[in-house]
């Protein structure tokens, strides 16, 4: 692996270094940010690292950070933060633990983290989600973002083109994305731990309605239900409700198989032109 790659892998990024019990020190990436700021789903799986570190040191056998709660309280700079982490509960199938992040002394995120394990193959006994409709990569967008998205270098994304309109400035009454995503950090394919990131990889679906850039997200919340067997994962993302400047946004993931690795939920402030 090259030392450039090494500055995109997602794993070396939210790694953290033990300061004492209950307290790490981690540096976050200028690849994983939006706007100059980190991005939330790589904040996502940041507190989650931090979140199995902690338990670990007290004695939890789990692998995987399976939930994920997360208050945006301040936005962080790229840079040296603090963790704080408290372990809530170690049992056998589960643990809990709170995680917060500092920068100078301010508290910028709070986060409430559920730890388990998955399993490599499981049979789901109900499951009411479908994988989206997507057209093939071949004949998707790849989105390259711009130069202020700087986790394009570090993903693929193929929009498909019925949702993806917004592009060249066309106005949509759905508020819906869909993609295809790959994870190229140089390091690693998806797994329980980026998928995380990957709920949070999509262009916000106020897009197609016409909001601005501007979105930032305030509560967020990412499921993982299973270890995913694709390089490419099948996306939608889509709006709830947009009211009083907030919108509430979904996304699912679907592997190869058809199968549902991921889903999330968050609130965040949103922008349209004239104030609407």
């Amino acid at each position: 692996m090259s030392s450039l790659d090494q500055d995109r892998s997602l794993r070396s990024a939210v790694a953290v270094e033990p300061l004492g019990p209950g307290r790490y020190s981690a540096t976050l990436s200028e690849y994983y940010t939006v706007m100059d700021h980190p991005h939330g789903g790589y904040l996502q799986c940041l507190m989650a690292s931090a979140a199995l570190a902690g338990a670990t040191a007290e004695g939890a056998h789990h692998l995987h950070a399976t939930a994920v709660t997360t208050n945006f309280i301040n936005a962080p700079d790229s840079g040296p933060v603090e963790l704080s982490t408290e372990v809530r509960r170690v049992g056998r199938g589960v643990s809990f633990v709170h995680v917060t992040m500092s920068q100078h002394g301010l508290m910028t995120t709070e986060t409430l983290v559920t730890l388990g394990i998955l399993r490599e193959e499981s049979t789901p006994r109900y499951v009411d989600a479908m994988p989206p409709t997507i057209a093939s990569r071949d004949e998707c967008r790849q989105s390259t973002g711009s130069d202020e998205v700087n986790i394009m270098r570090v993903i693929d994304q193929r929009l498909d083109p019925t949702n993806a309109a917004w592009w060249n400035g066309e106005i949509s009454e759905q508020g819906d994305v869909r993609a295809w995503l790959r994870l190229n950090d140089g390091d690693d394919m998806w797994n329980a731990l980026s998928l995380h990131f990957a709920c949070d990889a999509m262009p916000p679906a106020t897009f197609p309605l016409g909001s601005s850039g501007w979105v930032p997200t305030l509560q967020f919340t990412t499921y993982v239900h299973r270890i995913p067997t694709s390089e490419w994962l099948r996306g939608r993302q889509w709006c709830v409700v947009i009211a009083d400047g907030i919108v509430d946004e979904r996304c699912e993931l679907f592997d190869d198989r058809g199968e549902l690795v991921a889903s999330a939920s968050q609130i965040a402030m949103v922008r349209f032109p004239g104030g609407q």
